[in-house]
């Protein structure tokens, strides 16, 4: 009988174990809604993922946003961006325009920029380096 098909504890040293995944807990999200002269910013941080996604929904339906406002959706901070995200940008981007506002996205990272390629967000949505560019630019248009 072959001694190489009995059983053994843990990996043996010339294998390699499956590569771990990172288990950490999920960042919860925070909505940091900061009204300005021209419009509103709302400072997105951490998991944009289904089961934070509704309070950023919260946040957009508190919104009073006047016509020609300009809404500025900033993921500087958005650790993780999934498809939940896609759409509260979507449903940020009716909210803006039920309101006859603008919505501009900043702070976009790799990460996000990707998601927004391969979706086609980024032909949808104008985007720039930090809220601040995003207002100095609606003052000059």
């Amino acid at each position: 009988m072959n001694s190489d098909l009995s059983p053994t504890h843990g990996p043996s040293p010339t294998h390699d174990p499956a590569p771990r995944h990172d288990l950490s807990p999920a960042r919860k999200l925070t909505v940091d809604v900061r009204s300005r002269d021209a419009g509103v910013v709302l400072a997105v941080a951490g998991d944009l993922d289904f089961d934070n996604s509704p309070r950023l929904r919260t946040a957009l339906n508190r919104l009073a946003l006047d016509p020609g406002d300009l809404m500025v959706m900033d993921l500087a901070e958005v650790t993780f961006f999934d498809s939940s995200g896609v759409t509260m940008l979507i449903i940020a981007r009716k909210v803006a325009q039920a309101a006859d506002a603008e919505i501009v996205v900043t702070g976009i990272t790799p990460m996000v920029a990707k998601i927004f390629r391969i979706t086609g967000l980024d032909e949808v949505f104008r985007t720039y380096a930090d809220p601040e560019a995003a207002f100095a630019d609606s003052v000059r248009n």
